[in-house]
């Protein structure tokens, strides 16, 4: 009952501050940054600075034994040996924010056991706050969303890197219809979850802070999101770097890892 109770305390204490961080990264967008770019030629604003600071103070102050896990700050690995951690990206799809886009997002998760226990999507420039805590489901604003399963009439909407999107026509037996760029990978994640896109591909480039909120509400949502091989990811090692992954109904998974495997040329 009291590791229960917890779990709706963080799960409070995630919207409270994701909604205040939100308010925050809100004065910057469409309003010129200041951006750096990061080693591998990734940018970072200004915005995705001043929402990490308030987000590590404010959290860390609430849970001071728990870890902490940012694409904005350095990992000292302190966070290995702490119970529950934090998996924060700031700012999911900075491209996209920094260009004006809206599909961008304020990603929290709390991960224990190497897998997410409860995660927050803020997306304040859409106005939509996508929650999950374990067992409980997934919902948008409030109000359950659930992944749909794909028939075999069905055109498949696929979202993703375009040379995968493009890959996978050619191997489907089914229609598939391509998106448009959505700058935040979780946000596609998310997408799946709410039965808005069926399948979401992704490069071998992800980070833990990229996937793990999205990741939870997948899964409470009824979907799945996998590696290639077909595992689920693993959160919160040494190594925070992730494989190419695919997401989708949980039903649809094993021909859907197929032909994402086909789409980016791999094989289990």
């Amino acid at each position: 009952m009291l590791e229960n109770n917890l779990l709706k305390e963080d799960h409070l204490l995630l919207q409270t501050l994701a909604s205040k961080a939100g308010v925050i990264a809100m004065k910057w967008f469409q309003k010129d940054p200041q951006v750096w770019m990061k080693e591998g030629d990734s940018p970072v604003s200004e915005a995705d600075y001043a929402v990490d600071n308030f987000l590590k103070e404010n959290l860390l102050a609430a849970r001071p034994d728990y870890g902490w896990l940012s694409e904005e700050t350095d990992d000292d690995q302190s966070r290995l040996k702490s119970k529950r951690t934090f998996v924060v990206d700031p700012i999911d799809g900075t491209r996209g924010f920094i260009g004006g886009m809206e599909q961008w997002c304020i990603s929290i998760a709390i991960v224990e056991d190497h897998r997410p226990i409860v995660g927050i999507l803020e997306c304040p420039a859409l106005k939509q706050t996508i929650v999950a805590m374990a067992g409980q489901g997934a919902t948008l604003n409030g109000k359950k969303i659930s992944a749909n399963p794909i028939s075999e009439t069905q055109v498949i909407r696929v979202t993703g890197p375009k040379s995968f999107q493009t890959a996978s026509l050619k191997h489907s037996n089914q229609t598939v219809e391509k998106s448009a760029f959505i700058p935040s990978l979780a946000y596609r994640i998310a997408l799946v979850a709410m039965g808005k896109i069926d399948l979401t591909l992704a490069r071998s480039s992800a980070k833990d802070w990229d996937l793990a909120a999205a990741d939870l509400i997948a899964v409470e949502a009824g979907a799945m999101l996998t590696d290639i091989d077909g595992k689920l990811i693993s959160y919160n090692r040494q190594d925070v770097r992730q494989g190419a992954l695919v997401a989708c109904h949980t039903n649809n998974h094993t021909e859907m890892l197929d032909l994402a495997r086909q789409a980016m040329n791999k094989h289990p």
